[in-house]
């Protein structure tokens, strides 16, 4: 079988280097103000976050259900830290079902935490409660272990870790 090439090889002793950038080359733009600057960011930011995401059932992330059951984590604060459970890091999965049967894994600081026994039945209570949710049950685990690094940036600036 006698194949045509599909490239062709050219050799050259050099190539010329590229032309390098000058101050004088850059494009004049208008000058920006302060004001007129924060401006357009506020219309761009307006439009960005005014968008709902479309088609997300209510149990899914971004859905009414799931976002309602994060918002009842974030009223839950830890007694030894100022901090919510979510930002903590101590929420590890929220899942909710078709039916509206929500279910959290979580953990707690340590197993010696004071509230070991309490702060389950707590988030059970409050997940519960949340409009669209059915029941709730809270699946309490050691693995992996909570480290200070599942932290959300939020939670590490209010106790000065950034």
């Amino acid at each position: 079988m006698n194949e045509e090439p599909k490239f062709t090889v050219e050799e050259v002793d050099s190539v010329a280097a590229p032309r390098r950038a000058v101050v004088e080359d850059a494009v004049e733009t208008p000058v920006e103000t302060a004001a007129e600057k924060l401006e357009r960011k506020r219309d761009y930011l307006e439009g960005f976050l005014s968008v709902k995401p479309e088609g997300v059932a209510p149990g899914e992330p971004g859905g009414d259900i799931y976002e309602g059951v994060i918002d009842a984590l974030r009223e839950i604060f830890d007694p030894e830290i100022p901090v919510n459970i979510y930002d903590l890091g101590l929420i590890y999965g929220v899942e909710i079902d078709g039916e509206g049967h929500a279910v959290v894994t979580m953990t707690l600081t340590t197993p010696h935490c004071p509230v070991a026994e309490s702060m389950p039945g707590e988030v059970e209570l409050r997940v519960g409660a949340v409009p669209g949710v059915r029941d709730a049950e809270v699946n309490l685990v050691w693995d992996p272990p909570w480290d200070p690094q599942k932290m959300s940036d939020e939670a590490k600036l209010e106790l000065g870790m950034l």
